[in-house]
């Protein structure tokens, strides 16, 4: 039989090849390993949100709805998006998905052609390459750098720039660094995309995760953006809903007349009773969020001091998301260990801290000499400090 070629660009989510590992282990030393790896909320979906999704099920919300999603769930995230975005945004240009993921595809399968280039943020999430080489697109990774607290060389950007440039994909705030696009870094971008006509594929899945008292702004926010920009959002984060499958794009008229008929070729429609357990979460209330968004601040601040402390590793404090990524080059120097994917597995198999390699998001530069480790804050208080201490005694 034969397969498509395309099967051999396709990439994935290496974190789960940790878990997959982890999985195989005996049940004993399974229960033992404190897992720094996955970028999940250990937080249950508030419950009257499961209690609307309940409901909705009893009262048959079973059957199609329309494509791009009930009226009234595109007019809560509008209004929702508005404001926390701080844009006006048209229920019309809302278009309700299963995941936001499917977002990086659509964007892509919409707005280039094969042999385009596309520019996505490195380190980052890894199925930004690997849609865009599904597609037969070129990948340009744009790297971020500690040094600019994880954002870009404005110069080195824009020397990324060629006339088969089609769009630009940005994260902010950001995996796996946690850091969030500063003004600078977001009003060159605009600049390059207006004077080059590239589209912007924006990833604002932690908008609403950030620390510090401090605001996300959206590119689409700057002046004469928001109608090439593509706002990737969904439920999976803020409210806790990763298994629940829900996600939303933001787009322009036509755009969203588009990805509509993209979501009738392929999906038909969201499941209509999680989009009314959608619909609960943005129109109820939302302190359980805001609750599960101050527990990850403690947490930052907790774990940003102990790898501070530790010998050999050093890291910035995070502004957002729920992940901090650790500088690991002495700690690797002082053990003799070639790099941070061997420092992870130097971890997990002598301490039981599972982590993630810098390897995981995205292949380094030429440039790029150090070593970096990240970790999720997705467990509770006392396993962090039970891991730091796991750490430290290890490193000496």
């Amino acid at each position: 039989m034969h397969y498509a070629n395309r099967l051999e660009r396709l990439g994935t989510e290496t974190a789960f090849k940790v878990l997959e590992k982890i999985q195989n282990f005996p049940e004993e030393r399974r229960n033992n390993i404190i897992s720094f790896a996955i970028g999940e909320p250990d937080f249950n979906t508030p419950k009257h949100i499961k209690q609307a999704g309940i409901k909705a099920i009893k009262e048959n919300y079973t059957h199609y709805s329309p494509s791009a999603g009930i009226p009234e769930l595109r007019e809560s995230i509008a209004e929702f998006a508005s404001k926390t975005k701080r844009i006006k945004i048209s229920p019309q240009n809302v278009i309700v998905l299963p995941s936001a993921k499917i977002i990086v595809d659509l964007a892509i399968l919409s707005c280039t052609n094969p042999g385009d280039e596309v520019i996505y943020p490195n380190p980052g999430y890894p199925i930004y390459e690997s849609i865009i080489n599904v597609h037969d697109c070129k990948p340009i990774p744009a790297q971020l750098w500690e040094s600019k607290d994880w954002n870009y060389d404005i110069g080195e950007l824009k020397k990324l720039i060629s006339e088969k440039t089609r769009m630009i994909i940005i994260n902010s705030p950001q995996n796996p660094t946690g850091s969030i696009l500063n003004k600078k870094n977001l009003e060159a971008i605009s600049e390059i995309a207006l004077e080059n006509d590239i589209w912007i594929l924006s990833d604002e899945i932690y908008f609403n995760i950030v620390f510090d008292n401090l605001e996300c702004t959206s590119i689409a926010s700057h002046p004469d953006m928001q109608q090439r920009t593509i706002i990737l959002d969904g439920f999976s984060k803020y409210f806790a809903m990763t298994g629940w499958r829900l996600g939303y794009a933001i787009v322009n008229d036509d755009l969203a007349h588009y990805f509509g008929r993209w979501a009738t070729n392929t999906i038909s429609c969201t499941s209509t009773f999680i989009q009314m357990a959608g619909l609960a979460g943005m129109r109820q209330d939302k302190s359980p969020s805001e609750v599960m968004v101050d527990e990850f601040e403690r947490r930052r601040d907790l774990i940003y001091k102990r790898l501070n402390e530790i010998n050999g590793i050093s890291t910035l404090k995070p502004k957002g998301a729920f992940y901090i990524f650790a500088n690991v080059t002495e700690a690797c120097k002082n053990l003799g260990l070639k790099d941070s994917l061997e420092f992870q597995e130097y971890l997990l198999e002598k301490a039981d801290v599972a982590t993630l390699s810098r390897v995981f998001f995205g292949h380094k530069s030429p440039d790029e000499e150090d070593e970096y480790i990240r970790f999720s804050f997705c467990v509770s208080y006392d396993d962090i400090v039970e891991g730091m201490d796991r750490i430290e005694k290890l490193l000496g």
